[in-house]
């Protein structure tokens, strides 16, 4: 098979995909939509970061594409329902960087409560200034963690290490790590906490989630950071509460519109703000962090590949396989209705091929069916799985 690795994704998940027999390009930037399709043809495996965005157009001009790998947490920049009908597996990193963007958030908040960065400019502009007016320690101030999943619930336990109170919202319920405290509302919340740091995923319900309503329920003088999505927050608002003086500093790491390739220009409303930390989405962009996302995803684009695997796929019925139990595997993506299982089973009997070993799975309306056997399949039996109204995908992977 044929890979295409784009956005600096880390050289191992390329020599892995390679030591498996695959075929691997890379490429350094992100592709726009009219480059991703005339890229794609002939690649049968996709890895991308958040910068490339796979459309319903992109999919539907990409018929030999089976899988992609976002090499990172979200999935927002993939259009998961025309991967699904196209039969498109999608695998994602949902841990692996986890400890990075809680490190570089409480870095971030020190840096802040410092005043740091404003520090480190003077120095440089030749200025001493040694003064501890506006400079103040971490411990015993309130933070207010927004989204309290696996980035949010970590960085509850290392603030809380550093002497934090904290204090979180949640859509969903989550059970609170160490003595962390659950807010009602995000109002609530705001109204407590003195730092504010968003760590929500991006579904398009938490677009213009914090705007200029959110920034002047704030606590005054507070912090506020976004490790999060960048169309998550209203930027010109938050310029306007720093300059005010109402926020008293912010560190933000994700933008509504980044640019898409290294030493391209980069423009924003909190460029030149004091106290303001900006950084070009790297808050997951640590060595380890990088070398463990491209290991995770590709090993989940090479199990799919060879053996029909979507442990842990973000749109496919989950399905384990392991080793083949017989001589050849087909995996058949179908259209979750009754009776699909009964018609391929059929299918096998009339032609006399004996199942080895049957896996089903389904997930809203797909169904994923991997069967092993042990006799020749006939290209009569391919032409018929392929033409049943159910098939989205048949794949024959021996």
């Amino acid at each position: 098979m044929r890979a295409l690795l784009l956005e600096n994704i880390h050289t191992d998940a390329a020599e892995l995909l390679r030591a498996s027999g695959h075929e691997v390009e890379t490429r350094s930037g992100a592709l726009d939509e009219d480059e991703l399709i005339d890229a794609l043809p002939g690649i049968d495996l996709l890895g991308i970061r958040s910068t490339t965005f796979l459309t319903e157009k992109v999919l539907a001009g990409a018929p030999q594409l089976q899988a992609v790998g976002a090499f990172c947490i979200g999935t927002n920049q993939i259009d998961l329902t025309a991967a699904t009908g196209n039969g498109v597996a999608v695998f994602n990193a949902p841990y692996s960087n986890t400890r990075s963007v809680v490190e570089v958030t409480i870095g971030a908040i020190i840096a802040l409560a410092r005043r740091l960065t404003e520090k480190n400019a003077a120095m440089h502009a030749g200025i001493w200034d040694k003064s501890a007016k506006g400079s103040h320690e971490v411990r015993g101030r309130k933070l207010g963690i927004v989204g309290y999943g696996n980035i949010g619930s970590q960085l509850s336990v290392v603030a809380e290490a550093l002497g934090m109170s904290v204090f979180f919202y949640d859509t969903e319920d989550r059970l609170a790590m160490g003595n962390a405290r659950r807010c009602g509302s995000l109002g609530e919340l705001l109204e407590t906490a003195e730092v504010i740091s968003l760590h929500v995923d991006g579904r398009p319900g938490n677009q213009d989630m914090f705007g200029e309503q959110q920034f002047a329920t704030m606590r005054p003088r507070s912090f506020f950071m976004n490790m999060s999505r960048g169309f998550v927050v209203d930027t010109e608002a938050l310029g306007k509460h720093i300059r005010s003086g109402h926020i008293a500093g912010a560190a933000i790491d994700v933008f509504p519109f980044e640019p898409k390739r290294q030493g391209d220009p980069f423009d924003s409303d909190l460029r030149g703000l004091p106290n303001v930390i900006l950084t070009p989405h790297v808050g997951g962009s640590t060595q380890e962090a990088q070398q463990d996302i491209g290991r995770f995803v590709a090993g989940k684009l090479i199990g799919y590949a060879q053996g029909g695997s979507t442990s842990l796929s973000v749109n496919m019925p989950p399905i384990g396989a392991g080793d083949l139990a017989g001589s050849h595997r087909l995996a058949h993506m179908h259209r979750n209705v009754p009776g699909v299982l009964a018609t391929v089973n059929a299918l096998f009997a009339e032609h006399g091929v004996n199942v080895e070993a049957q896996n089903l799975s389904t997930r809203g309306d797909v169904g994923y069916l991997v069967t092993d056997v042990n006799a020749d399949y006939t290209p009569e039996i391919v032409e018929r799985l392929e033409q049943m109204p159910e098939t989205i995908r048949l794949r024959v992977l021996s």
